[in-house]
């Protein structure tokens, strides 16, 4: 079965969202400060006999990206988890034409 285009539009939104949300987390403000201050020293008096800064920095740069990376697969899961639990429960045949429920489209009596 391929996946509807308005879905993947759906999932790559919710992705772009809850990346941004990730980006700017409070709980990320100490990690993304050593990250910064790691990178402005690399570039004082830049010379070779520096690597060891630009290694810090480096370090620090993929602790805090693999932070968000996971929070990231995490939300992820969650967001399939509901999103079985839901389609699960409340099984409604689709293709690109059918957006609602069928019951959604039934006039009221």
């Amino acid at each position: 079965m391929e996946i509807p285009p308005w879905f993947r539009t759906a999932i790559q939104g919710r992705l772009d969202y809850v990346s941004a949300r990730f980006e700017h987390h409070p709980d990320l403000k100490r990690v993304r400060a050593e990250e910064k201050k790691a990178f402005q020293v690399l570039f004082v008096g830049m010379d070779i006999g520096r690597m060891p800064e630009f290694e810090a920095w480096e370090d620090r740069h993929h602790f805090k990206q693999s932070i968000i990376n996971e929070w990231l697969y995490l939300q992820g899961m969650k967001d399939g988890f509901q999103l079985a639990v839901e389609l699960l429960s409340n099984p409604v045949p689709f293709d690109d034409d059918t957006l609602f429920k069928p019951e959604c489209n039934e006039p009221e009596a």
